[in-house]
């Protein structure tokens, strides 16, 4: 392969390597950290507070890229299909993204379909809960089970979105065990 051709694709992998083992999401068992945030439901903002969320049961905080992005998308879809099962299992679900507030409400509606909130995940959140992808200012597509005690139950971080509502959703039906 030509050199010029093959730099910007040594780059690219770099890059991603880099962002892959940067991250080491909070482990089971540890305590979530508590925050407060704008988020978005069906077009409309609002403050969301992980600790007034944990109150009425356990939620699924999934942190993810970038809304609108292929990947994004598509597990935004795969979360608002499966709402009605998380909602029968007592749990909420929030994703967080570091988009700003106006992107959000505008995600919330065309691609969460108006079944659950997304929120602000400030540079202090990010960091609380270990999800910065290298220096880009994104998160790794991360998602953790808080139960109600504030204690997280379970952690699923892999880039491909298809695992990430199966696997929360099986760790919420086991906490009803």
């Amino acid at each position: 392969m030509n050199r010029t051709l093959f730099a910007p694709f040594a780059a690219l992998a770099s890059l991603a390597l880099i962002a892959t083992s940067a991250s080491a999401e909070l482990p089971k068992g540890a305590k979530a950290p508590g925050f407060t945030t704008r988020a978005a439901l069906a077009g409309k903002e609002f403050g969301f507070s992980l600790r007034a969320a944990l109150a009425k049961g356990p939620v699924v905080l999934y942190f993810y890229p970038k809304a609108f992005t292929s990947g994004c998308t598509l597990e935004a879809n795969a979360f608002a299909d499966a709402m009605p099962k998380f909602k029968a299992a007592g749990a909420s679900v929030i994703g967080m993204s570091a988009d700003d507030i106006a992107t959000l409400k505008d995600f919330s509606r065309k691609e969460c379909r108006d079944a659950f909130p997304v929120g602000v995940a400030s540079p202090k959140v990010i960091a609380a809960y270990d999800v910065a992808m290298g220096t880009s200012g994104l998160t790794t597509r991360t998602s953790y089970v808080i139960a109600q005690d504030g204690r997280i139950v379970a952690v699923h971080s892999d880039g491909d979105y298809r695992g990430h509502v199966d696997k929360t959703l099986a760790a919420v039906r086991a906490l009803k065990k």
